[in-house]
């Protein structure tokens, strides 16, 4: 059945999708994602149903979605191994958004193995054991998993994050077959709709304007991708029932953070004053990549090659990207559109206060 509940994302999202042209799908088919209200879901059943395809999504019903056309909601929860509706029935492709542990592949390969023609596997960059070699494939060596039964796993620590999705990688293969599945390995995913708030620190930061703190010197390396990107290019993938492994990492050419900082102004019209900091300096302020300055990581040591991760195989798929600029003006545009608390306390990033206390002692110590 159609939704008619709607969502604080679908009513904020910006309208850029919606009015762009998409082009119908050679033949239409009958999808099914698993998840489908998360962050990558509802754009790829927005991309789905405006190619002309059947939508089905399964979940547990919590977060309602209004879509733009007919979208079959079936619902069950594989934390309880609960499937149920999904018995018995047949689908041209899957796509699988939300699994981290490997006991959901197996009991999802019970209902629907030899049921779907496709099957895309939504994976992370974060399954590679070092992030240290600029420029590798996804032939990379994945982490290890340092436990008893990885199957047995109900919740996901942190230190098991990339090594159980590794596994279910691996089983989600076994279970569909090499030639009719799809692993999708993304960075960091930004645009509306994106909880974290790693990429949206930056257009809001930008757009506030005043003397702003900026990690290195500006050559370090950033590579992200915009959600819809990657949305829209899994819908293709399992249209063309494309099968391998790909790393989803935009842009399509190397870009700096100093690039990467001054598209995103230019995104939200802002014309920043930039104070670039030595990473050694900052380490020793206890400030962090990636959360106190988010994005951001070290362009040398241990992750001189998590930004600089090989995009080739992705990219002649048919992977593509839009401009930076689009993507900060679009993320500002829905972040604008969260309450005032919402906004007040941001889950990543420097608060304005210690921004302006690392400045002076910046200042007064250089």
């Amino acid at each position: 059945m159609a939704a008619t509940r709607r969502s604080v994302l679908a009513a904020a999202l910006p309208a850029t999708l919606a009015a762009r042209t998409v082009q119908a799908a050679p033949k239409p088919m009958r999808l099914l994602i698993l998840g489908g209200t998360g962050f990558i879901g509802p754009h790829q059943v927005r991309y789905a149903l405006s190619r002309g395809h059947q939508v089905t999504v399964f979940n547990r019903g919590r977060h309602p979605q209004e879509w733009p056309g007919k979208v079959e909601e079936l619902t069950g929860d594989r934390n309880a191994s609960d499937l149920k509706s999904l018995a018995g029935r047949e689908w041209d492709a899957c796509i699988d958004n939300p699994t981290t542990l490997p006991f959901w592949i197996r009991d999802a390969a019970e209902v629907l193995k030899g049921r779907v023609g496709h099957y895309t596997f939504i994976s992370t960059i974060s399954v590679y054991a070092r992030n240290d070699k600029p420029g590798a494939d996804e032939n990379a060596p994945l982490a290890p998993y340092v436990g008893a039964d990885p199957f047995a796993e109900r919740e996901v620590p942190p230190r098991l994050y990339g090594a159980l999705k590794a596994i279910s990688e691996m089983e989600a293969r076994r279970q569909f077959g090499d030639a009719a599945t799809a692993i999708v390995r993304p960075g960091l995913i930004s645009g509306p709709g994106d909880e974290t708030d790693r990429f949206t620190y930056w257009p809001a930061r930008l757009a506030r304007g005043g003397e702003v703190l900026a990690p290195g010197d500006g050559s370090d390396p950033v590579q992200f991708i915009d959600v819809r990107d990657l949305a829209e290019w899994t819908i293709r993938v399992a249209e063309q029932k494309r099968a391998g492994v790909f790393n989803a990492v935009g842009p399509s050419r190397p870009m700096t953070m100093k690039a990467f900082v001054s598209q995103a102004a230019a995104g939200v019209s802002a014309k920043p004053s930039l104070t670039w900091v030595p990473p050694a300096w900052l380490a020793q302020k206890q400030v962090s990549g990636w959360s106190d300055l988010p994005v951001w990581l070290p362009g040398s040591g241990p992750t001189e090659g998590f930004h600089r991760r090989s995009n080739a195989a992705a990219q002649a798929a048919g992977l593509t990207f839009r401009p930076l600029k689009t993507t900060a003006a679009d993320t500002l545009a829905w972040w604008n559109t969260l309450s005032a608390e919402r906004r007040a306390k941001p889950k990543t990033g420097l608060t304005p206060e210690r921004e302006a206390e690392l400045l002076a002692q910046w200042k007064a110590e250089a």
